[in-house]
């Protein structure tokens, strides 16, 4: 069995491992507007990665976790928040560490971005600091989910650690990369396949994944657009 990946639209990913094993990078799914209403019941999941503390990554994640009891990876601070919030799966990890999650092994990457968890009322929690991901499953291939992020140079330590065979990356602009960084942070990855994410969900998010092909033809990069609720097979 393949490694299969459904994009639930804006940065949320529900992918099935070779060992049958659900995966989901960022809880953000019952109230993600682009995510298609049939796909905001997940069923079961096993494992859920978290990059950062922002609503549009992690506003589910407390209902996903109480649901479905997932063994979760996140940054320290947000496994301290989750846990004053009754959780009890957390694997806590800091950037440039790596550990095994259910069937898969996971490092955690440095992102350029903020993350801070905001509650009804207005209360700020401390998020730690955002990150990325490279996952890697028990058939060997990996992924590079970048979270929401900046360009940075630490891109080329990743492609040469890590070598991920595809990689997501944040093209929307304002708030990360747009077209014209997500396409040179390709030359940084030496990346051959990528999913571009974080785009169109709502309107100042201007960086569109047909800009950003444009500037990568020059490339050896497939260019993967998914519409929400669609699944790749890697």
């Amino acid at each position: 069995m393949s490694v299969k990946i459904k994009f639930l639209g804006h940065a949320t990913f529900l992918i099935t491992t070779p060992g049958g094993r659900k995966l989901l990078i960022d809880p953000w799914v019952m109230n993600n507007p682009a995510c298609p209403d049939e796909d905001k019941e997940l069923g079961s999941l096993d494992t859920l990665l978290i990059t950062h503390g922002h609503a549009d990554h992690f506003q589910d994640a407390i209902e996903i976790a109480k649901k479905y009891k997932p063994a979760i990876g996140c940054i320290y601070e947000i496994g301290h928040y989750l846990g004053e919030k009754g959780i009890e799966n957390c694997q806590p990890m800091s950037k440039g560490g790596g550990q095994k999650i259910n069937d898969v092994h996971v490092v955690m990457t440095d992102a350029r971005h903020s993350s801070s968890l905001i509650e009804e009322g207005g209360k700020i929690w401390d998020g730690g600091e955002p990150a990325g991901f490279v996952v890697t499953f028990e058939d060997g291939q990996s992924i590079y989910h970048a979270g929401d992020t900046g360009i940075f140079y630490g891109m080329q330590l990743i492609a040469e650690l890590y070598q991920p065979d595809l990689v997501m990356l944040p093209v929307g602009d304002l708030f990360t990369m747009g077209p014209k960084e997500a396409a040179h942070a390709c030359k940084l990855l030496k990346a051959k396949r990528v999913i571009p994410m974080h785009y169109g969900t709502f309107p100042p998010l201007t960086g569109t994944p047909e800009e950003f092909a444009k500037l990568v033809s020059d490339q050896d990069v497939e260019v993967i657009t998914m519409e929400a609720g669609n699944s790749y097979n890697m």
